[in-house]
């Protein structure tokens, strides 16, 4: 990216560079999480257990409404132990060395991020991409049930709730019990974040929280697994500390990981707990700000449900087809033509760097990843594979999840973004269609 092509170009003549980065979602630390990672060091618990993990667990089934949470080192860890309970649940105890979903299909949300599905592999099992739909930017259940239909014999759902906006809940859920169906729900992004009254994480069979470094609350790097059954919950436990057993020694009967969430970190999330809704309030007024300053823009922001209220995590735009100029993406490069009065998420995300501002791509759809590129993945219309074929005569498959990708982006989203600052960060925006 030539920085210099953006700050000297006449379209952005009199916007200054932002002294200081504007990130897309950074941190927010309070004062509160030293008292807890103080107390931690003062007491000697430097460890994986300690009143802090107690305590966020706690506080935690209590926000969300389910009975238990059970602290781990990551988002990824909470997915990968709902992924083994549910493959346990539905196909019993695996061999040592083999997955429990070894052999079975999974059926998971195609726009998310690939934390969701890759502890199915963890599993040994094979993901089965659902496509998006337009409503949510999530798991489309007209799709899921075309699913159904293709892979009758899947017991397994994966799904996300992306960008802190909840998905269709009641009629996923409603295709999972038709065809007696676990559902996992990956609620990383969206902790906070409500549907008809109810938090998300609470949903599924079992729920997972992510508390990294860009989330809505953040204690550098941990996560929660949630669960209404007290016996999954003490298995978590037990798996995430190696599966020693009850014994004076070191004894182990089940294949176990290093994933228990240490004490310290858990004082630094004790912390921030209790700004949850605070910086829910932000992220919200940084989303209704960029709505109502690009809306006379060909563009519209990720929607949101009637039914439900997000936590807003991350405010992100999509550009109208008649409005996008012409944009070509490999797997590591982007080519675009500027054109007079359109723009596209390309010359978007290189403008807003240029002046010292982050935004992303939207996720990458799991179903067009070079990692996942022969995995199952369906549309509304069924198959999503091989649509290309000139002898196939008719419309060709929808594909929501590129669509979105192709015109979307992420916006600098931070919650200690000064309005004056969004100010700028629209304008820069809306310089890109002059």
């Amino acid at each position: 990216m030539d920085r210099e092509k953006y700050l000297s170009h006449p379209s952005f003549k009199g916007i200054e560079p932002f002294k200081n980065k504007i990130w897309l979602s950074s941190p927010t630390m309070h004062g509160e999480e030293q008292k807890w990672v103080d107390e931690a060091i003062r007491t000697n618990w430097v460890s994986t257990v300690g009143a802090n993990i107690n305590e966020v667990e706690r506080m935690t089934a209590e926000k969300v409404g389910c009975k238990y949470a059970v602290a781990l080192s990551s988002g990824t860890a909470s997915l990968h132990l709902a992924v083994k309970l549910a493959g346990e649940r539905l196909y019993g105890q695996s061999k040592i060395g083999h997955g429990t979903l070894e052999g079975k299909r999974v059926f998971c949300s195609d726009m998310t991020f690939d934390a969701t599905v890759n502890p199915v592999a963890y599993e040994g099992g094979e993901a089965v991409f659902i496509d998006t739909e337009y409503d949510t930017w999530n798991m489309d259940p007209i799709a899921l049930e075309k699913a159904f239909e293709i892979y009758p014999d899947v017991k397994l759902i994966v799904v996300a709730h992306l960008y802190g906006t909840p998905g269709k809940i009641d009629e996923i859920r409603a295709v999972a019990d038709k065809h007696g169906a676990l559902i996992i729900e990956d609620a990383a992004e969206s902790f906070g974040a409500t549907y008809k009254g109810r938090q998300t994480g609470n949903f599924g069979d079992y729920g997972a929280i992510s508390h990294n470094g860009n989330k809505i609350i953040t204690s550098s790097s941990s996560g929660m697994l949630l669960t209404n059954s007290k016996e999954d919950a003490d298995k978590a436990r037990k798996w995430s500390t190696q599966s020693r057993e009850d014994a004076p020694w070191y004894q182990h009967e089940e294949l176990g990981y290093n994933y228990r969430m240490s004490n310290i970190t858990a004082g630094v999330l004790r912390g921030q707990l209790s700004y949850l809704e605070e910086h829910i309030r932000q992220k919200k007024e940084i989303y209704f700000r960029y709505k109502e300053g690009l809306e006379d823009l060909p563009v519209s922001m990720n929607p949101i449900p009637a039914n439900c209220e997000p936590n807003y995590w991350l405010s992100c735009l999509l550009i109208d087809k008649e409005a996008m100029c012409r944009q070509m993406r490999s797997e590591q490069e982007t080519l675009y033509v500027s054109e007079p009065g359109k723009s596209c998420p390309t010359e978007i995300l290189e403008a807003l760097m240029a002046f010292n501002a982050e935004g992303r791509p939207i996720w990458k759809p799991m179903h067009m990843q070079p990692i996942y590129r022969m995995n199952g993945f369906v549309t509304r219309k069924g198959n999503g594979r091989g649509r290309s074929n000139a002898y196939i005569s008719g419309e060709s498959a929808v594909d929501v999840g590129a669509d979105i990708f192709e015109r979307g982006l992420c916006l600098p989203s931070d919650n200690k973004m000064k309005p004056k600052e969004q100010d700028r960060i629209i304008e820069i925006i809306k310089r890109c269609f002059e």
